[in-house]
């Protein structure tokens, strides 16, 4: 069963609805452990102190703010806990906004927002449709984990989401991330066309089955196969070749010869996945009689 990541009510004005902080995605990268080379010895991170090379205690840590000039503001667990956000229950609803008027470069994390006991069904249910109908986003703030956050609340097909944001001043301007980025560039009625062109050739409905972490599926597999004793085969990648400017328009004409063939029907169809040789889930594979010779480096026993 789903466990709440926080607990408390969504205000809005004089109404408090009950709600459940639910996690809504999953990150599911590829985390490897460290081993000294040629042994099963894990490699640990240790804090230490960068003059003596001494390892330090948690307790004797502190915790200071770079003011430049290698000057540091020291400041104790006491100073930082006076300044943290209030605690409190309520994500206060502060405004309703139009879904479009938000930038997408805004949001940070995604989380379900669910009632919370079959009292608040109704007022849930009922401010969902409302916001549906209106078409419109809830804002305001949430204090979690010592850490206030602006958040966007939008109906969902079956649930409210919530979506934490960041502040205007987090987010950089092009101008200051990309100080060398070029200004207006004239382009051709014709190059705009042809643009276009390619683009409504490549036009296919939103279907996210049809995407999936080929880099993760790879390396499953490779572990798959040296669980099993089998040898990997290693592929050499050419990544110093240099990318060969081609003329725009030759680009643009090559693109649309490649792409015109398709058929409104294979534009929606899912893409074809690449065959993989089938490999067990990682973490329900039997163990499985390996030759000696080829044991030892396709395990290794964390110490």
């Amino acid at each position: 069963m789903a466990r709440t990541v926080w607990k408390g009510a969504l205000s809005l004005g004089l109404v408090n609805v009950p709600v459940g902080l639910y996690t809504a995605t999953q990150d599911k990268s590829i985390h490897l452990n460290q081993f000294e080379t040629g042994t099963s010895d894990r490699i640990r991170y240790k804090k230490v102190n960068e003059r003596t090379g001494s390892e330090v205690e948690a307790r004797d840590i502190s915790k200071g703010f770079n003011i430049g000039g290698g000057e540091f503001v020291i400041l104790t667990d006491e100073e930082l806990a006076s300044a943290e956000p209030e605690k409190s229950r309520l994500i206060d609803i502060t405004d309703f906004v139009e879904l479009g008027e938000i930038d997408p470069l805004c949001y940070r994390a995604t989380y379900y927002l669910a009632p919370e006991g079959e009292a608040a069904n109704k007022a849930y249910a009922l401010l969902r449709q409302v916001m549906q109908e209106a078409k419109k986003v809830a804002i305001g703030t949430l204090v979690m984990r010592n850490k206030e956050y602006l958040v966007a609340i939008r109906p969902g097909d079956e649930v409210l989401l919530l979506q934490t944001m960041y502040f205007p001043d987090e987010i950089q301007t092009p101008a200051k991330a990309l100080p060398d980025l070029p200004g207006n560039v004239a382009l051709s009625d014709r190059e705009i066309s042809m643009a276009k062109l390619l683009v409504e050739t490549m036009e296919s409905d939103w279907d996210p089955q049809k995407y999936e972490d080929t880099h993760r599926k790879k390396v499953e597999a490779l572990v798959e196969e040296k669980r099993l004793g089998h040898d990997i085969i290693e592929h050499s990648t050419d990544e110093t070749a240099p990318v060969r400017v081609v003329d725009l328009m030759e680009a643009l004409s090559a693109s649309i010869k490649a792409t015109s063939g398709r058929s409104p029907a294979a534009k929606k169809a899912p893409a074809k996945k690449p065959s993989t040789a089938k490999a067990t889930p990682i973490g329900k594979a039997r163990k499985a009689a390996t030759p000696a010779a080829k044991a030892k480096p396709a395990r290794q026993k964390a110490s």
